[in-house]
Parts: C-alpha cells; structure tokens; sequence
C-alpha cells in the first residue's frame, strides 16, 4: 500500500486518465466545474480534496465540482493540447515558475478577485507576470533540501547533528560514508530530474539576488563560472562514486526515494512538501533518524549562513476558455481556504501557502526545521529557467554521465537554448 500510495504521488498510475478526452470535457453542463490536476486521486490528498469540493457545493448549491486527475509524465502535453482547442477545464494545476509563467496567455487574470487573501497566502510571485499580474492561486510553498539517514551517519563515524555548511564539508561526509561502505547519495535521473535538483540546489546559495535575477532574464549564462562550476560537479561527483549505479536509468519519482527508505543511501535531495519530504521519510525511517540540511554551494557563498531554497509550489489557474469565469475564480481560491488548508498540512504534510494554518503542533524534528525556514529562503534557480533550457539540461546532464559529452559542450549547448527561450 505504502508503494502505491507513493507511486500515486508521483502521478504515474491513472490509466483511467488517458482516456479522458476534450470532448467529454467541453460537453460538461454549465453547472459542473471541471478541475484538471496530478493529485487529487492521491490517497494522501483525499482528505483535502473533499473538504475543498463539499464545502465549494454546500456554498454553491446546484454546481458540482468534478475532479479529473492527469498523469503526472503527461500533465503539461495534455493541457497544451486543451489550451490550443481552447476547451476542456475550468480549473488547472500548475507548478510554479516557469510551468505557470509560460502559460500565463491562457489563464485569468486574478488581482481584484484576489484582493482580499493577498496577504494570508503566500507565493504567489512564481505565479505573476512581468507586470506582477497574478494567474494562479498557490497552495503550497515548495523547495530542495537534502535529508539524510542519522543512523548510517553514525555506523561511518560521523555526528548526525553536525551538517555541512560547505561544499568541503559535504566532500568529507561523503568520502566517510563511502568508507564505510555507504552510497552517499540515492540519485534518479531517469527523466532528468535528479539534475534539476541537483543544479538548483547547489546553486540558491551560490548567486546573489542580482544573480538570480540575471538567471531569470537570461544574462547569466550556463557558461558564466557560477553554474559551470555546477556542473562540474555535477560529473565530478559520479566519478567520485557519490551514487549508486545507474542513476540513468533510475526514476527519481519514487524509485530514487525507496531506495532513501530502504537505507541503502545517507543522503537524497528530496522537497519540502507533500511527497518526498520529512512526513514521507519519517514514515518510513522513524522521526529520530531523519536529518535535514540546506545544499552547500559549490562556490563561495552569497550569504552568512545557508538559506534553504523555496518558492510558491503549485496552484490553481482558470482557462481564459471557462465558460463559467465567476464560479471558476471562486473555486481557485477556496483551493486556499484555511479549513482546507489545514487538512492538506495535517493529512499530506503540505507546506501550505496559507499563513493562517497552524503548525505550532508538529512534532517531526526535521519539519520542525523546515518550517522554521520558511521566513529566509532563496529562490529556486530551477523555477526560473526555461523549459526548453529544463529539457535539454535533462539530455546533457544524462550525456555527461554516460561520457557522450563535455560540461564545456554542455554549457555551450545549454547557452545556445537559453538565448534562443529568453531572447529579448
């Protein structure tokens, strides 16, 4: 059950959804609101998504709320096809950054509708336009940290309590831990996403905010001695035996994370919220014995003490194609209702965007840390790179490994995608 409660999470596992088609959506009456999403068949989610549907139809007497759950490895190619024949969902899910940001000309424009929960919901700036204007309304707020296995610390001789605060010291677990016979890190990079991860991870203590800023429009480069030395790494640490074998042809999603759970790695990059986080993990390995440390950077750092990279996760968007705009607005934002909002911390441990949720209750040690970060956090470089520059970072980061290329090759290509996405 655990396995499929994780694989569900992982939205690989709804056939049911492939043969969802357009047309069933658009033939919809008027008083159903169709809602496209990755999550709400998830076991774990349930609870949350029947609060948000019985009290949106007890408000709205006669309007049915109707969940269509998308399979993960296909969400975004589905949702294209719906936006081109401008039909399908009221309701969409969307992660943020670039995944909502570059779909911005097919949702609604929400800042009168949302006046009145600015300020109680956070994240919203990975859901904004150039202008500011905002299209989705966040649920979560989501990061890169790496938890790690107290137990296999100790068997090599390390303090579990004493965590890396620089690339040197993250080197010197790892050459421990191997010693002792111990993968340092579970690592999937099957679709690319331990890259992603990996890159961001290293790099949102890296880069000042003018940094930062200068990745989001384009005028860092992938080549530029910052990321480059990323990606160095990236190969070094494979050759350093960092991972066990065949990180290439291992899912992160849930593979990578199993394996975490099963102690046969210290250490995984994992997220903060709601699936391969600390309420997963301490499920799985006890409380007691799962740590949790912010990524040192490869190079110096830009600030005095680690800063654990977050930024509003995922959230609900309207189609500018909804025939039904004024119930469909209403249904986003009950997404982020404070009674809802409470179940989806205490049933998935979301880190939810609603302010107003209590979490005062939680006894987990390394949730415990991760909220406490929650007020000094740095941007994900990851939300703020291209698609296309995502997706062809998944060919060469899969490249390097196999040895097919060079990071000097790889960056040159990766510059060439990035001018071409963020081209002025």
């Amino acid at each position: 059950m655990k396995t499929t409660n994780r694989t569900l999470r992982a939205g690989t596992m709804l056939a049911t959804a492939l043969v969802m088609t357009l047309g069933v959506a658009a033939s919809a009456k008027a008083e159903t609101l169709t809602v496209w999403d990755w999550k709400s068949g998830d076991p774990t989610t349930t609870p949350y998504y029947d609060k948000v549907k019985a009290d949106f139809e007890a408000a709205h007497p006669g309007v049915t709320v109707k969940f269509v759950m998308q399979p993960h490895d296909q969400y975004y190619t589905l949702l294209g096809t719906a936006i081109a024949a401008s039909q399908g969902p009221d309701v969409v899910l969307v992660h943020g950054g670039s995944q909502a940001k570059e779909r911005i000309a097919a949702f609604s424009k929400l800042d009168d509708k949302v006046a009145d929960i600015r300020t109680r919901v956070a994240g919203w700036d990975e859901f904004a336009g150039a202008d500011g204007s905002v299209y989705a309304v966040p649920i979560s707020i989501q990061g890169l940290a790496v938890y790690y296995n107290k137990e296999l610390y100790k068997k090599a001789g390390l303090d579990p309590e004493a965590t890396p605060k620089t690339w040197a010291d993250l080197e010197a677990i790892c050459a421990k831990l191997k010693a002792a016979g111990t993968t340092c890190f579970a690592l999937g990079n099957k679709e690319g996403y331990g890259a992603d991860f990996f890159y961001s991870s290293a790099a949102a203590n890296a880069l000042t905010a003018e940094q930062q800023a200068a990745w989001t429009t384009g005028d860092l480069k992938w080549s530029s001695p910052e990321i480059k030395a990323i990606i160095q790494k990236w190969v070094d640490t494979q050759k350093e035996g960092w991972y066990a074998e065949g990180a290439n042809s291992t899912a992160k999603f849930m593979d990578e994370y199993q394996s975490f759970e099963r102690g046969e790695n210290a250490n995984t990059i994992g997220l903060l919220s709601d699936v391969a986080h600390w309420k997963e993990f301490d499920e799985f390995l006890e409380p007691q014995n799962v740590g949790v440390f912010v990524m040192p950077p490869v190079t110096p750092s830009a600030y005095d003490h680690p800063r654990m990279p977050l930024a509003g996760g995922i959230g609900y968007a309207v189609t500018k194609f909804s025939p039904n705009q004024d119930l469909a607005i209403a249904l986003a934002k009950s997404f982020a209702d404070t009674p809802a909002m409470q179940i989806f911390f205490e049933a998935a441990g979301a880190v939810p965007s609603d302010t107003a949720v209590d979490t005062s209750k939680v006894e987990s040690p390394s949730a415990k840390v991760v909220l406490g970060s929650l007020s000094d956090g740095v941007p994900l470089p990851h939300n703020n790179t291209s698609t296309a520059e995502t997706e062809e970072w998944h060919r060469q980061s899969q490249m390097l490994f196999t040895g097919e290329t060079t990071v000097d090759k790889a960056v040159a290509r990766l510059d060439e995608v990035q001018a071409q996405a963020k081209k002025k």
